[in-house]
């Protein structure tokens, strides 16, 4: 049987049998349901959230979330009109 030994050849050849990101940090996963899950991943996150299916959802709620994501475009304010100021009161703020 072939002896696989580990010197400077072998790791010459071969390649380092490790991870690419040797630490993992602390994660914190939060499902659908609201439970969350302690664990380690290779990127240092705080957080990260399950994706929601929203084929699940009440139809009212979908709607809500999709408002919410999805906001309607602000509505054109109206112009301000000179006709209501007296100029008599900001006539000394005129140059002479």
């Amino acid at each position: 049987s072939a002896c696989s030994r580990s010197n400077s050849n072998r790791a010459a050849i071969g390649h380092l049998h490790r991870q690419h990101y040797g630490r993992l940090y602390p994660l914190l996963l939060v499902s659908t349901d609201g439970s969350t899950i302690r664990l380690r991943y290779g990127e240092p996150k705080r957080i990260l959230m399950m994706p929601l299916d929203s084929n699940t959802l009440p139809e009212a709620e979908r709607k809500a979330r999709l408002r919410r994501q999805f906001p309607s475009k602000p509505k054109a304010k109206e112009e301000e009109t000179f006709e209501g100021i007296d100029l008599d009161t900001y006539k000394k703020f005129w140059k002479k």
